[in-house]
């Protein structure tokens, strides 16, 4: 675990918690669990939460609504976790897996066994159950891409039915479509291959995501099936995305942040 970042950000500051976010990256980082790139990643992120003003919108929470419905009717969900997301949520990852027993594996495209097992205990600490061991013997390359994402659990991602991506890249979120895969993914880039390629986006902050995530997961959890079917059954993914392209063409009033 890290120290508190927001020690040294005033609490009046108008971006406060996109401060904490950068603080928290940049001790990642110093921790040996953020790579230098994605910072850069985060930093292009936060350009398309700025212009959606810093907050969750209806198709966000559309979206988000569709996921748990999916979650719920999943046989073997997966959330999978890279350096980013392991820094950024843990204390919400911890929340959210206690509710729903979801697996949780690491995934990296910087991939080495030293800082699968850097975030491995980063994640324990918080009280997360990690699947992947010490070593590669539980692993299958998939070998649909090139990088060393391909590199996956075998009772994990590689079993699952639904995979659950924030911060991804588009060339896995291809390869996991490739293997049937249920995608759904996180990303404030309504216009990347990832957000186009997954079966439900979630356009919105990872951490606001989370909260809602939660929440709704919480309200759904004793609904029957043909409700959850229903919701799968009427959710666009398609209009949903064009719905943030249109927020983001028209965000040229923008308030002050």
């Amino acid at each position: 675990m890290m120290n508190d970042p927001s020690s040294n950000i005033p609490k009046d500051h108008p971006r406060y918690l996109s401060l904490i976010q950068r603080e928290v990256l940049v001790k990642g980082y110093e921790l040996g669990i953020v790579n230098l790139n994605g910072l850069i990643a985060h930093g292009r992120a936060e350009a398309f939460d700025y212009l959606l003003g810093e907050t969750t919108h209806k198709f966000a929470l559309k979206a988000t609504e569709a996921a748990v419905a999916k979650i719920l009717l999943a046989k073997d969900p997966v959330f999978s976790v890279n350096g980013n997301v392991a820094v950024l949520i843990p204390e919400l990852l911890k929340e959210f897996q206690d509710i729903s027993k979801i697996k949780v594996e690491i995934n990296l495209f910087h991939r080495s066994l030293m800082r699968i097992k850097k975030i491995k205990n980063y994640l324990e600490g918080y009280g997360i159950k990690v699947i992947n061991k010490d070593d590669d013997s539980n692993t299958v390359d998939i070998r649909v891409i090139k990088s060393d994402r391909a590199i996956v659990c075998r009772d994990g991602i590689y079993s699952s039915d639904v995979v659950i991506v924030p911060l991804e890249d588009g060339d896995r979120t291809l390869a996991l479509k490739h293997l049937h895969k249920f995608v759904i993914a996180i990303d404030l880039n309504p216009l990347s291959r990832t957000s186009i390629s997954a079966d439900i986006t979630i356009v919105d902050n990872l951490q606001r995501f989370m909260v809602n995530l939660i929440q709704i997961y919480k309200r759904y959890k004793n609904k029957d099936q043909n409700y959850l079917y229903s919701l799968l059954n009427k959710y666009n993914n398609e209009k949903v995305l064009k719905a943030a392209e249109n927020y983001l063409r028209r965000s040229r009033k923008l308030k002050v942040i």
